[in-house]
């Protein structure tokens, strides 16, 4: 009886954990590109769909479930401050594409 409990008490525990996709948050550079594409993703047009989707099948994951553009202080540490990452007057944004699987 123990055995038979233990057994469904696993096969319940398995399935309430493959119920959970995994999801992860890439962050991107945002450079203008003249094609506009990037605005898309920047912006959360529905343009930017396809390109980040496409961006999660690249890595392996099923589906984009958003995309926004990111703003340095949101990304602790990773990302110098304001002004470092200019060059010309002309400073990288970020966009932020959550995948999952």
């Amino acid at each position: 009886m123990r055995s038979l409990l233990a057994l469904i008490s696993c096969a319940s525990l398995l399935a309430a954990s493959s119920a959970f996709a995994e999801t992860r948050v890439f962050i991107i550079a945002n450079q203008a590109d003249g094609y506009g594409v990037d605005q898309c993703l920047a912006r959360g047009e529905k343009c930017g769909a396809q390109i980040a989707r496409t961006y999660c099948q690249s890595r392996d994951f099923a589906q984009a479930s958003s995309y926004r553009r990111v703003d340095p202080d949101e990304i602790t540490g990773s990302v110098p401050k304001t002004g470092a990452n200019c060059s010309h007057g002309h400073c990288d944004e970020y966009v932020a594409i959550t995948c999952q699987r």
